[in-house]
């Protein structure tokens, strides 16, 4: 059985990912398929412009522009006998997103409920136009959304967890049957929670989708087409000698996506690991490559390092005061209202006199982290400053052959002395495969290169 989280990017590749489907597949199998290209950034964008006041006959533009595209690629992908009913369900999908963001310019206000279901579209858009591509070849399939294929979430709009006992139920119940004489094409990236009401599972959450379904029906492999030849070892647009990393483990793999490698949604390897299931990470437009294995452990490990990568659009926060000094709860405090407030915390670091307490969270939360600090220490008895630096970006040196290896943290504040990058911040978990600091964002890219050199190259 294997899982495909595949991304279409323009309408041109829908029937190349209509023909790879085709020829890789096997066994039984379920196809998890995004959005075209740009298409939820516009949705995203239309969606914040119709709150500000874009007139109807603008929301009418935008919808036409949409259906050209899609009508245009499943003219391009599907068989005559397929594609009146693959343009009905192009046709109704836009009207009923039309009057969505009619009724939020109406509004005047866009929650981020409304804003899950205008994101929606573009997968539900993508997904009938896949099917209707593999019925053309022959190949029974039908278009589904993320929850008609099982995946129930909480309702926290905007990045919805899992639930996972009720998922894996109603996977193995929706999917099960299916799967045996068809190829569901599963509209990733959204899911619904326990009401019905449409959620997403983050952006690029296609791969996490794949994810979800290959470990509730327990599948061979789950593989993640994308447009790159693998995950490699660091971003080729900072360091120019960047490779393709044949095999990695988990661990590694969750490490990088975590840290900023965009290949996976960092939450796409826990159910595979889960239940040991093997994931290829493929490139669309080189179908023959070889890719990357993401495995549990590597039979033989011969790289110290495996791979560098850095993470922008981040903020150093630090809380400071004298007053925080042997007084018990202070962290716990701190750490609780920005938890309140669905503020994710990147690293942490705390210096032994307890003066200050300084971490790092993603730019998009800082308002909102800002306000609950100072709701929650409004004096100067215990806090007496809260900093904050926004070009800042972290650089994390990845790599399961750092255990128990003796002078991997001198060889890496070496190379990065030796490139005269200034260390703002340093974290490093005990499972010792990751070692991650904080520079000047202006300094990202030297402290990649120079530790790539160091240990890749």
């Amino acid at each position: 059985m294997k899982f495909g989280g595949s991304s279409v990017g323009s309408p041109d590749r829908m029937m190349e990912t209509a023909r790879i489907i085709s020829e890789n597949r096997r066994r039984e199998t379920v196809v998890v398929v995004s959005a075209m290209e740009r298409v939820t950034d516009n949705l995203v964008k239309i969606a914040n412009d119709v709150v500000g006041g874009v007139d109807e006959e603008g929301i009418k533009n935008f919808i036409k522009s949409l259906r050209n595209s899609h009508a245009s690629a499943a003219k391009k992908a599907v068989s005559d006998e397929e594609l009146d009913g693959v343009l009905v369900s192009i046709e109704k999908l836009c009207t009923e997103l039309m009057k969505v963001l009619v009724g939020v310019s109406y509004i005047g206000e866009l929650t981020p409920r409304s804003l899950d279901y205008i994101m929606s579209f573009g997968e539900r858009l993508s997904s009938p136009i896949l099917s209707g591509a593999l019925r053309s070849m022959g190949i029974e399939s039908k278009p589904l959304t993320g929850y008609e294929a099982g995946i129930v979430t909480d309702s926290n709009f905007g990045s919805a967890a899992p639930m996972w006992g009720a998922t894996n139920k109603k996977i193995k119940r929706s999917l099960g049957p299916k799967i045996k004489k068809s190829v569901p094409v599963v509209a990733g990236f959204i899911a619904g929670d326990a009401e019905g009401n449409m959620t997403t599972l983050g952006r690029s959450g296609s791969d996490f989708t794949a994810s979800i379904l290959g470990s509730a029906l327990e599948a061979d492999e789950i593989w993640i087409w994308t447009d790159v030849d693998g995950i490699l070892s660091s971003d080729p647009h900072l360091v120019k000698n960047a490779k393709i990393i044949d095999e990695i483990s988990y661990i590694e793999a969750q490490e990088l996506a975590y840290f900023g490698a965009e290949v996976l949604h960092p939450k796409t390897i826990a159910p595979a690991m889960e239940k040991n299931i093997p994931v290829r990470v493929k490139n669309t437009f080189n179908p023959k490559g070889k890719g990357t294995l993401i495995v549990k452990e590597q039979k033989k490990i011969t790289d110290v390092v495996k791979a560098i990568a850095v993470k922008n659009e981040v903020v150093l926060l630090t809380v400071s005061g004298v007053g925080m000094i042997g007084v018990p709860g202070i962290a716990a405090k701190l750490f609780g209202v920005l938890a309140e407030e669905r503020v994710n915390i990147l690293m942490i670091s705390q210096g032994s006199s307890e003066v200050n307490i300084s971490f790092i969270i993603e730019k998009s939360d800082l308002k909102k982290a800002l306000r609950a600090l100072k709701t929650a220490f409004p004096g100067r008895d215990v806090v007496t400053e809260i900093k904050h630096s926004s070009d800042v970006s972290i650089v994390a040196v990845v790599g399961a052959g750092m255990r128990g290896t003796k002078g991997v943290a001198a060889r890496v504040f070496g190379a990065a002395t030796k490139a005269r990058v200034n260390i703002l911040m340093i974290a490093q978990g005990s499972s010792e495969v990751n070692i991650s600091f904080i520079v000047e964002q202006k300094d990202a890219r030297k402290a990649a290169s120079a530790l790539h050199k160091e240990f890749v190259e």
